[in-house]
């Protein structure tokens, strides 16, 4: 019966994910899509952290670093580009490029090398000590982008272009939604293998009694810090995504609140549920934009909903519709 729930429940959701631009149209609003796009790029960052954090119960308050990285990636590269500037920090001449098969990956790869050395240096530690690192890092990535004249400083940098992808235009929004919806599902397939194979059960492990894996033989670190930069890979594509939506990026995306709302779509979605942090994303989104018409205090809603959904819905918004057996492992 649970099984069938969560396959019924999939199935609407992703039916409504690839009707929302002919919906959007339907109603006469094509910013619609715009919105949903955003929703979409920020379930791609929420749905990496939960990988470690719903999965691993690494507490990060520095997740925000990675997505605000790959976003940065795509802006120095498109700016160079468009000035014809060389990249003055490179050991060779590299004037940028737009291409989003070259932005992309590289994005992610930098993020990931980011998540690397921050997540081999926080996982000497845990607990609380653990959240208190990877936010000092975060915060250190933030000032230092703040620090660079050269792109924007804390006024941030705009984007006179948006990547490139042959066959097709980037800036018809309903062409750049699917996108970002194919790589958010393609992340979600690659990150429910993760999860349900040997390694993610040594993951949950880890986050269920470390001592007991590491008596077991398991190099519970080794584990830990592999999900971190997988983790961190799929914030700096999202971050790349952001980039090119808003056509802006700024030390904004790096800061520790960015971070905390991310987390806040996790939980809301529920932990280690993985397809969670879309419904978490949508939720905290969709809620920003309703209420903020109304007042800027919109926050003070979110709160008390925040604490209801923790105190009466452990398992989140998505466990409350697929019942028990919510985790997607």
């Amino acid at each position: 019966m649970n099984l069938s729930r969560k396959t019924m429940v999939h199935g609407v959701g992703l039916l409504l994910l690839l009707l929302i631009p002919w919906l959007a149209e339907a109603v006469g609003n094509p910013f619609l899509i715009t919105i949903a796009s955003r929703v979409l790029i920020y379930a791609l960052v929420a749905a990496s952290l939960d990988l470690i954090l719903g999965y691993g119960g690494m507490v990060s308050f520095g997740h925000g670093a990675f997505f605000g990285l790959g976003a940065y990636v795509v802006g120095i590269l498109t700016h160079h580009s468009t000035n014809h500037e060389i990249i003055g920090f490179l050991p060779f001449d590299w004037s940028g490029t737009t291409q989003a098969l070259i932005q992309w990956p590289l994005a992610a790869l930098v993020a990931g090398l980011f998540a690397l050395v921050i997540g081999a240096l926080s996982l000497r530690t845990s607990g609380v000590y653990f959240i208190m690192i990877t936010l000092a890092f975060a915060q250190m990535l933030y000032f230092f982008m703040v620090s660079l004249p050269t792109y924007g400083g804390q006024d941030g940098l705009n984007l006179w272009q948006r990547s490139q992808l042959p066959g097709l235009d980037l800036y018809d929004d309903s062409q750049f939604y699917f996108v970002t919806l194919a790589l958010l599902l393609g992340f979600l397939w690659i990150a429910r293998r993760l999860v349900n194979s040997r390694f993610g059960w040594v993951l949950r492990g880890c986050k269920q009694n470390e001592t007991r894996m590491r008596a077991l033989g398991f190099a519970t670190t080794r584990y830990k810090l592999v999900a971190f930069v997988i983790a961190g890979m799929g914030a700096g594509l999202a971050g790349a995504l952001a980039a090119n939506h808003t056509e802006f990026v700024g030390p904004g995306l790096m800061h520790w609140t960015r971070s905390g709302e991310i987390m806040v779509m996790v939980i809301l979605g529920g932990m280690g549920t993985l397809h969670g942090a879309v419904l978490g994303a949508a939720t905290l989104l969709v809620m920003e934009e309703a209420l903020s018409g109304f007042t800027e205090h919109w926050m003070v809603v979110l709160g008390p909903f925040l604490i209801f959904v923790v105190l009466f819905a452990r398992r989140g918004l998505y466990g409350g519709l697929v019942g028990k057996g919510s985790d997607d492992g």
